[in-house]
């Protein structure tokens, strides 16, 4: 690894200071729009899209519907130029938006008050319909189960195909793996990037990857909005952290590819976020804009190297961050800079995929900037982006970029150029051949045994053991009388200590609250003195004080203390009296029992540092790649 430049202070950007200086981002309307993104399509007319079927059962296209015909494989410009040339205004603007929507089926009026506040209609079909909609983007609240989501995107694909234009729908999701996990169990779930990390194995990554894809088409999801390609070089960083892989660029740029094209090769479009990296940030973007000052050279061969790596394998879409980065546009942030999506990610890296916004309703450009949602979605359009995702103000983005394409501001052929697009990548996945999914792929597919074994296997290997004073590590179940693990249920300390209990250790489980208080320190206090070992969980031992004082006062007790950060591993460097600290990167059910696993010496801990451990003055506790070991399996 490389030497990490020196990090630079993140702060917000000051509204007031920002005015003055930058009319571009506070009078959209009377900037001068900078040239336009051309497209040259040598096309000839061919095909048109089946009509729409009816549904044999509720939620299922019937069969004559599913088996409906594609247009030739071997004709594709034609069908997307045939395609494109019978859309009208509305419809090309509709494939420009992206947004979620809510109830569990097209059909659904569960979700009519909020659907009718965002969209003026009462269901999930009924908003795809009206504004011709491109994509919908999946939240937990859309899912139950596999089985409901199979059926809710196959009944919003037969709106979409049943529509006069026959498009059928992006139907995406944020299912980055660990804490930012839309589909659950049943579904397969991992530990997450930072964990994969720390794995080091391309050869996991490629088969944990491939499982992602072929669950998330198994339920008629076809464009997940992961990996996370950010470098986390900042400890302090609030929003990115666990999501990242590490903090060296090839570390990320190697894991980060390997799960585009894993995804890829299962039918599942890839994203690489947040663009150009949004690892040095002590800014959440979700409630401010982050700011960056370091100069181009740590942009390039930090943060943006890593994007590179996977443009140049092929990947389907790249997401933007709203952050200003002042080496490029120190106006603008780059979602809405025509310097970083048109000139930077265009034009010098040669992207001529898909350009998604981050989600539009987000602070950092919902309300920081002082702008409209219209002139948001305007200025993101014209900066270069192709997908316009999730507007707090729907109605009234889409309308401003209606009205923007009918004044002048945005050309038809700039307009043209994105929808042709996103037409390709529908096209390029099998949507227009093969828009729904087997029901009774959900079965054979989603969490079968041979999926969560390798989950397992993930987990088994990422766990890092950071310290083991006296070698109190591997613990010997049949030498220990009572072991104590406390921690909150945050840490999903409950699965660590089910799994202890399976494996035969005689186990006491103490939860107490993510602050612990007062009473529960002293609880767990006197309750170590009696015990043989106590194993205490954190989740941000570095941020919470009475996190820190429950370990100081349990090792006062003199019991045998292991620590367990069931979050970021930068709580190793605030932890105080501990004889061993072992790194979990997840608090997942599947991290926590195998981090039990590795604690008995059932698996040997395998896993490196992803990142490097600073104290709190700045100097390196344990550096990138620091990892112990002990004997098993």
């Amino acid at each position: 690894m490389g030497q990490t430049p020196a990090r630079p202070i993140s702060t917000r950007v000051d509204d007031s200071s920002r005015a003055a200086g930058a009319p571009r981002a506070f009078a959209r309307r009377g900037r001068v729009v900078a040239g336009v993104l051309t497209l040259v399509v040598a096309l000839a007319l061919t095909g048109t899209p089946g009509a729409r079927a009816q549904s044999a059962s509720p939620g299922q296209p019937a069969q004559a519907e599913r088996d409906r015909p594609g247009p030739p494989l071997d004709k594709k410009k034609g069908f997307l130029r045939s395609t494109l040339a019978r859309m009208t205004l509305e419809e090309k603007v509709g494939q420009l938006f992206f947004t979620s929507v809510s109830g569990l089926h097209a059909n659904d009026t569960s979700g009519a008050a909020a659907n009718q506040n965002r969209y003026g209609v009462d269901t999930p079909g009924e908003v795809v319909t009206k504004f011709h909609l491109g994509g919908v983007l999946y939240f937990a609240n859309n899912i139950t189960n596999p089985t409901q989501l199979n059926a809710f995107s196959n009944s919003l694909q037969e709106v979409a195909v049943g529509e006069r234009s026959g498009i059928p729908l992006s139907l995406t999701i944020d299912q980055e793996t660990g804490i930012v996990n839309r589909m659950q169990s049943p579904a397969t779930e991992f530990p997450g990037h930072m964990a994969m990390g720390a794995t080091r194995s391309p050869e996991l990554a490629e088969r944990a990857w491939t499982i992602v894809g072929k669950e998330l088409r198994a339920v008629g999801v076809n464009w997940n909005f992961a990996p996370v390609m950010d470098v986390n070089t900042n400890p302090n960083n609030p929003v990115i952290g666990l999501r990242s892989l590490g903090e060296d660029p090839s570390l990320v740029g190697e894991l980060g590819t390997v799960a585009v094209q894993a995804q890829q090769a299962a039918g599942v479009s890839a994203t690489i976020k947040h663009f150009p990296g949004h690892g040095d940030t002590e800014v959440d973007s979700h409630f401010g804009l982050p700011l960056v000052a370091y100069d181009r050279d740590t942009l390039m061969n930090v943060h943006v190297a890593p994007f590179k790596q996977a443009i140049d394998a092929g990947v389907d879409a790249v997401m933007t961050a709203h952050m200003v980065v002042e080496v490029i546009d120190d106006e603008l942030p780059s979602t809405l800079s025509r310097e970083f999506l048109t000139g930077l990610l265009r034009e010098e890296l040669g992207f001529d995929g898909l350009i998604v916004t981050d989600a539009l309703n987000m602070a950092a450009v919902e309300r920081e900037l002082g702008l409209g949602q219209d002139d948001v979605a305007v200025m993101a359009f014209e900066a270069g982006a192709d997908v316009l995702l999730l507007p707090a103000d729907f109605q009234l983005a889409y309308r401003g970029v209606l009205e923007a394409v009918r004044s002048g501001e945005i050309s038809k052929k700039r307009l043209e150029a994105s929808v042709m697009r996103i037409l390709e990548a529908k096209y390029d996945r099998g949507l227009f051949h093969g828009p729904f999914a087997d029901p009774e792929g959900v079965e054979t597919t989603v969490g079968i045994p041979e999926h969560l074994a390798t989950a397992d296997e993930v987990a088994r290997t990422s766990p890092t053991l950071i310290t083991n004073g006296g070698d109190v590590l591997p613990l010997d179940a049949s030498e220990i009388g009572n072991a104590l693990v406390v921690g909150p249920s945050a840490a999903n300390t409950s699965s660590l200590a089910g799994r202890l209990s399976q494996q035969g250790l005689n186990t006491t489980l103490l939860t107490v609250s993510t602050t612990p208080t007062a009473a529960q320190r002293s609880e767990a206090t006197a309750a170590a003195g009696s015990a043989d070992v106590v194993l205490v969980t954190t989740t941000n031992a570095r941020g919470n004080a009475s996190q820190r004082q429950l370990i100081e006062q349990v090792a006062a007790t003199g019991t045998p203390l292991i620590v367990v950060p069931a979050a970021l591993p930068y709580d190793a460097a605030f932890v105080s009296g501990a004889d061993a600290i072992m790194v979990t990167y997840s608090s997942r059910p599947v991290a926590m029992r195998a981090v039990a696993d590795v604690i008995l010496g059932v698996a040997r801990p395998r896993g490196l540092l992803p990142v490097s451990i600073p104290a709190a003055d700045g100097q390196i506790l344990y550096p990138f790649g620091h990892g112990l070991s002990y004997s098993g399996p």
